[in-house]
């Protein structure tokens, strides 16, 4: 664009973590200013501003007589507010000759952002703008948005978890009762990212005396919040019809595939904004409502880590513990030695000999109690091939069957 003097102003950015475009919470954000002039230029100043902010903004009318009253409902959330002087204000003017000039900047972003965001009723975004002041002059501006995507991993236990429900309805049409569908459902875990097909397992009894259709679905929820008040979007962003179930028959889904298309990861970490999604089965019977079943979904950015890698990591990590208890047990271990090499015999004798009778004087009182402590914690007697106290032989033998 020509101004005059200035043939472009403009400001650009260095690419996100791993070349994209995209950046995320902890970055060091790059970019620079980009000036062409015509000829030399006076300039007061040169300052660079990077902004995020959450906007959640609708309108809502309501008849009062003959007047219609608005009511705003607007909300904000600021995420980034950060200033650079490239070149300060200093009382005098800085004189730029005539060409192209660079101005490098950096922004040390925040380390927890929320993810860009463009809905009907709010917005999150994310910008540079750059401005430029002159001796007698408007100020020149120039803008460049950038997209913030948080990272979701779902590999955590929370979106590893399977994810199941069930239900149940009495169909009626007209007072009359046409029997009951039942509908049960689960599919593998909970968190997805784009791209990846949904195995849905499903079971659909249907008793009634009607045709019923299953399908399937996946909603997204926009949830706008503002002086208290909550305004929602939803939206149908996938479907999958299955196969007429019969009066009196059973269908069963075994993985039936659902693939996620292209979609913004879920934001549950802004205040006033928020995305949700679920998968939402359902069997439609004529004459009469639907039965629904949702389960909740996280659409995330980082994908499921691959069964191998994982397995190898814990075969690593085993090897280690077998390595350690391989150094820790002796190839042959000692035997425990004998009790008589560590206790005495008169040790044994003092420990095993029973309180003389003056001392029971009071059983009650407590020192009769000591005595039993004693007696709890004795070691067990001197191993001895004879018997000491053999039975008697005149003893008749007892009778089992007895």
């Amino acid at each position: 664009m020509n101004f005059g003097r200035i043939q472009s102003f403009s400001v650009e950015l260095e690419p996100g973590r791993g070349g994209s475009g995209a950046h995320r919470g902890g970055e060091l954000l790059c970019g620079r200013v980009v000036l062409e002039l015509g000829q030399g230029m006076k300039v007061a100043s040169l300052e660079v501003c990077a902004r995020g902010l959450a906007v959640a903004h609708w309108l809502e009318n309501k008849n009062v007589g003959m007047n219609t009253v608005y009511s705003d409902y607007t909300s904000f959330e600021c995420y980034l507010k950060k200033r650079q002087h490239l070149i300060r204000d200093n009382g005098t003017p800085t004189v730029l000759q005539a060409g192209k000039h660079e101005f490098p900047f950096s922004f040390q972003l925040p380390e927890t952002l929320v993810t860009s965001f463009e809905g009907k009723h709010g917005s999150v975004r994310y910008w540079i703008k750059a401005k430029l002041h002159r001796p007698w002059s408007t100020v020149k501006k120039a803008k460049k948005e950038f997209t913030v995507i948080e990272p979701i991993d779902i590999n955590t236990p929370e979106l590893l978890a399977p994810q199941a429900g069930a239900k149940e309805k009495i169909a009626r049409a007209w007072y009359c009762n046409l029997g009951q569908v039942s509908l049960s459902v689960k599919i593998d875990r909970k968190g997805y990212i784009p791209g990846e097909v949904i195995p849905i397992f499903a079971e659909i009894d249907n008793c009634t005396t009607r045709m019923v259709v299953p399908k399937a679905a996946i909603l997204q929820t926009q949830k706008f919040i503002a002086r208290g008040t909550v305004k929602q979007k939803k939206s149908v962003v996938a479907t999958l019809a299955g196969d007429s179930v019969a009066a009196g028959k059973r269908e069963l889904w075994h993985g039936l595939a659902l693939k996620i298309p292209p979609l913004g990861p879920s934001i549950t970490q802004c205040r006033i904004i928020r995305v949700e999604y679920t998968l939402k089965v359902c069997v439609d019977i004529p004459g009469t409502s639907k039965l629904l079943l949702e389960l909740p979904l996280v659409i995330g950015t980082i994908p499921l880590h691959p069964f191998g890698s994982r397995t190898s990591s814990v075969g690593s990590q085993y090897s280690v513990n077998l390595e350690w208890l391989r150094m820790a047990i002796p190839e042959q271990p000692e035997p425990p030695p004998e009790y008589s090499s560590v206790v005495s015999t008169q040790e044994v004798e003092h420990i095993m000999s029973p309180p003389l009778h003056e001392h029971c004087e009071g059983t009650l009182e407590g020192p009769f109690y000591a005595y039993i402590q004693e007696f709890r914690n004795r070691p067990p007697p001197l191993y001895s091939e004879i018997d000491p106290n053999p039975p008697a032989t005149d003893i008749r033998p007892r009778c089992m069957t007895c």
